[in-house]
């Protein structure tokens, strides 16, 4: 990466976060890991056990950290009705306190500060409300819609004016990797569905309704996106689309998770998955003992997920959610990862980790 120094990952148990710590640690970076549990498995990062949404708490937890140069916030609230939360005064309202919270703690004792990444994603266009533009720009207005990442973007703008650190907002779309607990974790999702459907003597059946063409992204290529964004003049203060590379149908990724549980595909059928699988947590508990798997039940594993997975799915307003990736290739970020060796690559690493069942010996 050519230069170290001391990064603060605020949501350290989540997606990105976890992502983010690893590669920054695989750099030689000192990582201070943010988040209100200590993560499971641990990190490997120092930990500060922090409540956000209360300010006391951040000022008086995160004060003695005196020597960061990069903040990377991926910490995120969403409320138990998942999508519908979304739009809600208090999801928002929540989320700015606290992104405010942690500057208000951080940044006077952190003279050495220069970089801050934040986190949006697709939201910001509108894919949860209706079709958004093919592809979605960075440069587009912003939509009427509600929504957190427009309070937390102009907070960060005013208090970043004639300082001297910069800013960089990144936006995935659906992001393949590893934590336990995540409301919008894929991996979890669908790999729980192919180890319960197998464990029951079915095929994999594709539950969704439709077809949409659209994107993932890899936490660890995010990862390296949010690095580059830190050290280059060309990231500061600007917004970047980061996905993949190329476009999918969730449909023919349903082979892809066959072979990782060595199942058959079979007729597709919807069906609204936050309706049916949480019913199937026995299932699931059974499967954890025959296979030695670490002790997580159904819910602490997928949780709030099952609504994300149907979502992604079964949404029937759009037919495409692509963005744009032109403007953070032109900036000089041009890393690329094949989606269907990513998916498969992270349900080998949750079935190394003991997470999900492998194939049968």
């Amino acid at each position: 990466m050519g230069q170290t120094g001391t990064v603060l990952v605020a949501g350290a148990g989540g997606l990105v976060g976890r992502a983010v710590i690893d590669h920054y640690l695989s750099a030689g970076w000192e990582v201070i890991a943010l988040s209100r549990r200590p993560s499971e498995p641990a990190t490997g990062a120092a930990h500060v056990a922090v409540d956000l949404s209360d300010a006391a708490q951040s000022r008086a937890r995160l004060s003695e950290i005196r020597t960061l140069t990069h903040v990377v916030y991926a910490a995120l609230y969403e409320k138990p009705d998942l999508t519908g939360g979304w739009l809600d005064d208090d999801q928002i309202a929540t989320n700015l306190a606290m992104l405010v919270n942690l500057l208000d703690a951080v940044e006077p004792q952190n003279p050495g500060l220069r970089h801050v990444a934040l986190l949006q994603g697709a939201k910001a266009y509108g894919v949860h409300l209706g079709q958004a533009p093919v592809p979605a720009r960075e440069s587009a207005p912003r939509h009427i819609h509600p929504n957190f990442y427009w309070a937390q973007e102009d907070f960060l703008a005013d208090r970043q004016a004639g300082k001297g650190w910069s800013f960089t907002i990144l936006r995935p779309q659906v992001v393949f990797g590893f934590a336990e607990g995540s409301a919008m974790n894929m991996v979890a999702a669908v790999g729980a569905y192919a180890a319960i459907s197998r464990e029951l003597g079915l095929p994999l059946v594709y539950p969704g309704t439709g077809t949409r063409v659209t994107e993932a992204t890899d936490a660890r290529l995010l990862a390296r996106a949010i690095a580059w964004a830190g050290r280059t003049q060309a990231a500061e203060n600007q917004t970047f689309n980061v996905t993949n590379g190329d476009v999918f149908t969730w449909e023919n990724l349903w082979p892809v998770i066959a072979r990782a549980f060595g199942m058959e595909v079979g007729l597709p059928h919807p069906m609204p998955l936050s309706r049916i699988m949480p019913g199937r947590a026995a299932t699931w508990q059974g499967i954890v003992a025959r296979h030695g798997l670490r002790p997580l039940s159904l819910d602490r594993l997928v949780g709030a997920s099952w609504q994300f997975a149907d979502f992604a799915v079964s949404r029937t307003h759009s037919t495409a959610s692509l963005l744009s990736t032109i403007k953070i290739r032109q900036a000089g970020f041009g890393e690329c990862i094949d989606t269907e060796a990513s998916l498969a690559w992270w349900l080998a690493d949750l079935q190394e980790r003991r997470v999900l069942p492998g194939v049968p010996g």
